[in-house]
């Protein structure tokens, strides 16, 4: 080992590998829920000594992914003489910081809350998961009953506490007075388990988690939920989808009124059942229990008790009156809730939900990312398959709401907020691309994503707009899409998709074109129809469908038109392409003067002739145009650049820079503008 690095001991690495497969299985613990720890001994590099550490995952790490730089390092006598400084339940937070002077050497990750249980309990090994079976039985009315007869004297029941260093403390004297338990079930919580070795400790959580989910499968009535609603069955899959694909512009702008979210959609059998019964009112109205869920989902979702073919102007009024409801129901909890336990507490952070419920539809929740959105939605997955394990064997009792509130406003949560990195320009801005597999719109997208936007690629080929998402970072940034833009109904499924992949959208860039160089007299009706039909129809078509959602989003937007310098410079032998831009030019024009009482700004880029990377000079027109001019195509990129006044060649990033300014903060009030990135045409200046 190397001393100087204490992360490198073999305890270390047994510790990461039982980490990564416990969290590698959702029946085990949520994503970034729980922690584990193990002890041991290293060479102090000061003294030469050995010296007792502790190596427990870090704030805000996975279980699942963690690496060795997620732990943090304590001294474990440090860490335990704490005890006697310990100021009891009332300075709690203080704690925290206390763990900083028990670091060894710098220390790792930032220790949790939870670094005092691993560390004050007495075991070399220790895991504290959140397993669905396990939290059932922890938020059952009768839950200290059921774990005795589920695990007999093997595990041990905890009542509820605040994660803190006092549950650290009663979980060490638990243990100390029960020998044969290998763990314990924490009170509306979750569970903790320990054992000598990595591979004991790993075991015995197992056991105590796949104990629970026989018990509950063995002994749960037969529908915990209540019977069924027959006017929320769930829809065929396929109406299901399109009428989410309806209502989430609608339901992202009350998620977004405090401020801007990104969605996620599931319509998953467990919700879709959830959703369908008789009790689902009752207990989305008790909330979540286990922290980590509620932090993630607030404290309890918005449910539209309508079913799922009602009319959308119903729709409409019934989600106004649940929303105004909603916002005022979380106020009164943040009032009541700080009053009645007294002291300071940081500002209410927003009144909206994460969390909306459309029964035979399925479930949207919201984030300040797609990551963030999407395991929030999984959070109440699981929080379902808790509610149903509890009613099935008892009833469903989560912890107190002054208890929620002490943990979504506590000062450490708020600390950890305020550490965020600060927000991404375009952050929670979702982005429609067409044509953007390569040149203009392969920058442009990617130009988006690297300043914070989700981004939807659209391409005419399905294969390349998937292969250019995943270069840019997978599903939480980025997907493929296929679209004609011709083709009002594949426009409409595409953006659709958009909605459906990342809750709505605000940013649409009408990139899709082609071109054929060709005289007035060779320029058959085929291809005019053709170079009209992808421009100016399918930019047509594309603001359509994307203006729909923006107004029903109730939050603005942009949609920028990729049109070109031939938009007012005449050349020779281009008179479709060069009208069809001239037409896209005109409807920028157009639809901001319509648009802008919705907050929808309309914008255009006007390229000289952008050669790197484009489909269209590749396709044959790069040829037809170095032909008309008598240069040789490879050097057609030159040929531009020199009779610019900058004498520089237009690259697809310079488009995408000036699509991202149009797009930001910067520009905030300008709308109905065309910016020319030619580096200086004189004869395509604008006037």
């Amino acid at each position: 080992m190397n001393d100087l690095n204490p992360t490198a001991s073999p305890v270390v690495a047994e510790l990461v590998e039982r980490s990564n497969r416990l969290g590698s299985d959702p029946k085990n613990t949520n994503y970034a829920g729980g922690n584990t720890s193990a002890k041991g001994t290293a060479t102090d590099p000061v003294t030469g000594e050995d010296v007792e550490l502790l190596w427990v995952k870090g704030s805000g790490g996975d279980l699942g992914t963690l690496t060795p730089s997620g732990l943090a390092v304590l001294r474990l006598d440090r860490m335990r003489a704490l005890v006697d400084v310990y100021p009891g339940v009332d300075r709690e937070d203080e704690m925290v910081a206390a763990f900083d002077y028990c670091l060894h050497g710098k220390g790792g990750a930032a220790p949790s809350i939870d670094t005092a249980m691993h560390g004050l309990v007495d075991a070399a090994h220790v895991d504290h998961l959140h397993p669905d079976s396990g939290i059932a039985i922890a938020t059952a009315a009768d839950g200290e009953h059921l774990t005795k007869e589920v695990f007999g004297d093997k595990v041990v029941w905890v009542p509820w506490r605040r994660p803190g260093f006092q549950l650290g403390l009663d979980i060490a004297a638990i243990k100390e007075a029960n020998p044969r338990a290998i763990g314990c079930v924490l009170g509306g919580h979750g569970i903790t388990a320990w054992g000598d070795t990595s591979e004991q400790s790993r075991k015995n959580s197992l056991w105590i988690i796949r104990t629970a989910e026989r018990y509950i499968k063995q002994h749960s009535k037969k529908n915990p939920f209540g019977a069924r609603v027959k006017k929320y069955e769930p829809l065929s899959p396929a109406r299901r989808r399109a009428r989410a694909a309806e209502v989430a512009p609608l339901l992202r702008g009350v998620a977004s009124q405090d401020r801007p979210m990104v969605g996620h959609f599931i319509d998953d059998k467990v919700v879709l059942d959830f959703l369908a019964s008789r009790n689902a009112p009752r207990l989305a109205e008790l909330g979540t229990s286990c922290p980590d869920h509620f932090l993630r989902t607030k404290v309890k979702p918005m449910l539209l008790d309508l079913g799922p073919d009602a009319p959308m102007d119903k729709v409409r009024t019934r989600v106004a009156e649940l929303h105004e409801a909603y916002r005022a129901d979380y106020a009164a909890y943040y009032d009541h809730n700080a009053k009645a336990l007294g002291g300071e507490w940081p500002a209410m952070r927003g009144a909206d939900p994460l969390i909306i419920l459309v029964p035979g539809v399925g479930m949207f929740s919201y984030g300040k990312d797609k990551q963030t959105a999407r395991v929030a939605g999984e959070f109440y997955v699981n929080a379902i398959n808790v509610m149903r394990g509890a009613e099935g064997l008892s009833t469903y009792a989560p912890i107190d709401e002054s208890e929620k509130f002490r943990i979504e406003y506590w000062a450490l949560e708020e600390a950890k907020l305020q550490r965020m990195p600060k927000p991404k320009p375009l952050a929670t801005r979702v982005a429609l691309v067409t044509g953007a597999a390569s040149g203009i719109g392969r920058a442009t997208a990617v130009k988006l994503a690297a300043e914070g936007a989700c981004v939807v690629i659209a391409d005419l080929s399905q294969e390349l707009a998937r292969e250019a998402a995943a270069a840019i970072g997978g599903p939480d940034v980025a997907v493929g899409v296929q679209v004609d833009v011709s083709d009002a109904a594949a426009v409409q499924a595409a953006v659709d998709a958009a909605v459906l992949a990342f809750g709505g959208l605000d940013l649409v860039v009408n990139n899709a074109g082609l071109s054929l160089s060709r005289s007035l007299l060779e320029t058959t009706e085929k291809d005019w129809d053709l170079q009209h039909d992808v421009m100016a129809k399918g930019s047509f078509l594309v603001a359509r469908a994307a203006a729909k959602v923006m107004i029903d989003q109730g939050i603005g937007g942009d949609i920028v038109y990729i049109s070109s310098k031939n938009s007012v410079f005449a050349g020779p032998n281009n008179v479709a392409y060069g009208a069809a831009k001239a037409d896209q030019a005109h409807q920028v024009r157009l639809l901001a003067a319509e648009l802008g009482e919705h907050g929808i700004k309309v914008n255009g880029v006007n390229p000289d002739g952008v050669v790197q990377g484009s489909g269209i000079f590749a396709g044959g027109w790069g040829a037809s145009r170095a032909a008309v001019y008598g240069v040789d195509e490879k050097d057609l990129g030159k040929f531009y650049a020199q009779r610019t006044l900058l004498k520089r060649e237009v690259l697809p990033e310079n488009i995408a820079n000036a699509v991202f300014v149009l797009c930001s903060d910067e520009l905030s009030h300008t709308t109905g503008l065309h910016v020319p990135v030619d580096a200086g045409v004189a004869a395509a200046f604008l006037r």
